[in-house]
């Protein structure tokens, strides 16, 4: 075994399932002779200043928190490695069927439902999407904000089921939600398309990556991603963790993948987040 310091990885603790998640990334590393190690922050804005601060190397972040970083270190900081599924990651307006929204333009004048104010999925794209297309979020809409799990980056997803509750009882016309938490509700059936439908996809933009800061030794970060990329999802403890973590491989962060956080870049400037 290597004497070498474990590197030290931080990810944000949303949900029970982080802990045996990062406990076999943990052991995987330790067994292919490169200690690491976790810790766990109630709060992405909490790891993002242990990152900086050096208390950790490697940040497992949202495209929020990616962003806050990059500007912070005015776009030198090094995005390691993404999730498959963090690459073309697309939100979804849905409304109520007996409105009369069919598309964005029909938004004008109707209740509008956002998830936390921190959420790249389910309330600043959406918003910026909306503004894009010619329609003022301020003036020209009602929005309700639902802001539950602030710091965590929408990643519990509590606040899109309330979108989707208001929705359903009424209290809004329309509301924003990520692709993935509307398939999985369409899978588990909590969802009546008779009702509520899905009137418009965002285009694909990037969501999590492995964020670095400029002075990672080069070598280090080659073994971290190389390790990363040679996880075999035929092993069971493997292809639990990739299950939970929800990812099919690990992939460079490079060409699409870093293209797909412009928008969100524009995007938290323009509302000066």
């Amino acid at each position: 075994m290597s004497t070498r310091k474990a590197l030290m990885v931080g990810a944000v603790a949303y949900d029970p399932k982080v802990i045996p998640i990062w406990d076999i990334i943990r052991d995987y590393y330790q067994k292919n002779d490169f200690p690491i190690d976790y810790v766990l922050f109630s709060n992405y804005e909490a790891q993002v200043d242990s990152l900086l601060n050096g208390f950790i190397d490697i940040a497992w972040n949202t495209n929020v928190a990616y962003v806050r970083i990059q500007r912070l270190l005015e776009g030198k900081a090094k995005a390691l490695a993404m999730r498959d599924t963090d690459i073309g990651f697309t939100s979804k307006i849905i409304a109520r069927t007996d409105k009369g929204i069919s598309s964005l333009a029909d938004l004008k004048g109707k209740r509008l439902a956002l998830g936390s104010a921190d959420s790249g999925q389910a309330a600043i794209l959406p918003y910026h999407y909306v503004k894009q297309s010619g329609i003022d979020p301020e003036t020209d809409l009602t929005l309700l904000r639902f802001n539950l799990d602030v710091g965590k980056h929408g990643d519990t997803g509590t606040s899109e089921l309330e979108v989707v509750r208001a929705l359903k009882q009424g209290e809004a016309d329309a509301g924003a939600i990520g692709e993935s938490t509307w398939i999985r509700l369409l899978e588990q059936g909590q969802v009546n398309t008779d009702e509520i439908r899905s009137v418009w996809t965002s285009p694909g933009y990037s969501h999590c990556n492995f964020t670095a800061l400029p002075n990672l030794d080069d070598t280090l970060a080659q073994r971290f991603t190389d390790l990363l990329f040679a996880m075999d999802p035929t092993e069971p403890d493997i292809r639990k963790m990739m299950e939970m973590e929800g990812l099919n491989e690990w992939v460079r962060a490079e060409g699409a993948g870093l293209d797909g956080y412009r928008v969100l870049f524009e995007a938290m400037q323009d509302q000066k987040l």
